[in-house]
């Protein structure tokens, strides 16, 4: 996506510091993500995206520094209005093993739906809208706890998207997922972003794949943002040296002309025989 210069972000970040006994956690991260983007947040372990991700969903309040959701400090919402324009899936999500997958998809409805105790039929074609998009809409009278793990992340996935947020953040979308699922979720969070316009923001390990379908890249090093810009920007030997502290060799992968990043192995002490 070209970002545009009249274009508003969807999600802000300014000056954001955060930190537990006194150690900063995140120390002075700025970012932005606009309508139709996705942004990836990147780093070693111990780097604070988690924490990062917290600072900008508001569950966790900065010491210094401004979270803002569409314009407006994150703070002055209330839960129920932050549930309405945006969107948060974890790590390791919780279902409920009896529910179906459509029952499952309508809890995310729940902030939307106000004082009315039952679905009505904009929340059931909301939903079925999600499950069609996340590929499960002939799975709907499944349990939850009948599904394969790329399949509980797609579920979680169209759960969130349900609630038609204007914002999505993810930790780890893709972990433990095979090769096959990690493409459907990365696709699938692509595809929103094209046809809802949604802001996506997310936490990821993968770097070869954050690059292939991320806007811009936001590389962390001791809670510090080190590079931040188009991924050939960001992931550069130079960087991921500074980061990760590892040699990389990065070229451009074939199908999208992205970086793609191989890690040099140290030399050995002996010769192999």
């Amino acid at each position: 996506m070209v970002v545009s210069g009249k274009l508003k972000p969807a999600l802000a970040a300014e000056g954001l510091v955060f930190g537990y006994s006194e150690r900063p956690v995140v120390d002075g991260v700025d970012l932005e993500i606009f309508p139709g983007d996705i942004v990836g947040i990147i780093g070693p372990n111990g780097s604070g995206k988690s924490t990062l991700l917290g600072l900008l969903c508001g569950l966790l309040t900065p010491s210094q520094g401004l979270v803002s959701l569409l314009g407006r400090p994150i703070q002055e919402y209330g839960r129920e209005e932050v549930a309405q324009v945006l969107g948060v899936v974890p790590q390791t999500p919780e279902l409920t093993p009896g529910f179906s997958i459509l029952e499952t998809v309508l809890i995310g409805r729940f902030a939307l739906m106000g004082r009315r105790l039952f679905e009505d039929a904009e929340d059931l074609a909301a939903a079925r809208r999600a499950l069609t998009l996340t590929g499960l809409e002939n799975l709907t009278d499944r349990r939850a706890g009948e599904l394969s793990g790329g399949e509980r992340q797609r579920l979680v996935l169209a759960r969130a998207l349900a609630a038609e947020p204007k914002v999505l953040l993810l930790d780890e979308p893709t972990s433990a997922l095979d090769l096959d699922y990690q493409l459907k979720v990365m696709s699938l969070l692509e595809k929103a972003c094209a046809q809802e316009n949604l802001a996506v923001g997310l936490v990821s390990h993968d770097l070869n794949l954050a690059a292939m379908y991320c806007h811009r890249l936001v590389l962390l090093s001791q809670g510090r943002p080190l590079a931040q810009g188009p991924p050939e920007k960001v992931l550069t030997p130079e960087n991921l040296l500074a980061a990760y502290g590892v040699k990389t060799l990065v070229d451009q992968e074939p199908t999208r002309g992205r970086p793609r990043v191989t890690l040099k192995p140290p030399q050995p002490a002996f010769d192999p025989l």
